[in-house]
């Protein structure tokens, strides 16, 4: 009996210690994270960079956008943390827009950001009109005529430019993405590349983490 309980506890010590080395410590270039042919330009200095490329009506960048959050207040002065709204080839996204039109009338708060995925993923706006996107931004105490002003304005056009040049620049074809110091790309997805079937969303934003831990330190580590 006494022997029977040492190789049940061998084996529980042996798959928990497996358990551990299957963590991202080390992630790999080309699985958990890949490198651009083409570094992209940043301008954070001695800081890294990191680009979050999202979409409003993407459930996974919603449910993603707490633990995103928890990530960046954790690094702190490590990075300066930046977002883009993706764009769609020939389709006018309203909600990409009030994302632009927010950011250049600095009205752009993590409180706003949040009220905006839980008006499309929560109450079910889509948002896919104007009107839809005027009406909640009213709901917010925002002056509505100054708002539809910068909204239809050459500034929010040109970050519209913006984002599909940088999605070009950044090879983006899905979303949540994100770029780390204009190098290295990584996604909750891409974190667990191998072993995806068996995984929950909350786990790939777990690892996801562990993956950005270790691109920032390279990054850092590279700026010297």
């Amino acid at each position: 009996m006494r022997i029977l309980k040492f190789i049940l506890t061998a084996a529980l010590a042996g798959a928990i210690a497996l358990s551990a080395t299957a963590s991202p410590t080390d992630p790999k270039n080309g699985v958990e994270y890949k490198t651009l042919a083409a570094p992209q330009p940043v301008d954070t200095g001695k800081k890294v960079e990191i680009i979050e490329f999202f979409d409003y009506a993407c459930p996974h960048c919603a449910h993603y956008d707490e633990s995103l959050n928890a990530w960046v207040k954790k690094q702190g002065d490590n990075i300066v943390f930046k977002r883009m709204h993706i764009s769609r080839s020939g389709t006018d996204l309203p909600q990409q827009k009030m994302y632009f039109t927010l950011e250049a009338m600095g009205l752009l708060t993590q409180d706003l950001h949040t009220k905006a995925f839980n008006e499309i993923h929560v109450n079910r706006n889509p948002m896919r009109r104007d009107e839809q996107v005027f009406e909640f931004i009213a709901k917010q105490g925002i002056d509505k005529q100054k708002f539809i002003d910068t909204y239809r304005g050459f500034g929010v056009a040109g970050r519209v430019r913006k984002s599909v040049s940088m999605m070009d620049a950044y090879n983006i074809d899905s979303w949540p993405m994100l770029a780390v110091d204009g190098k290295y790309m990584t996604s909750p997805t891409m974190a667990d590349a191998e072993k995806q079937s068996s995984t929950t969303e909350a786990q790939l934003h777990e690892k996801v983490a562990q993956v950005l831990d270790v691109l920032v330190a390279k990054a850092k580590a590279e700026k010297k």
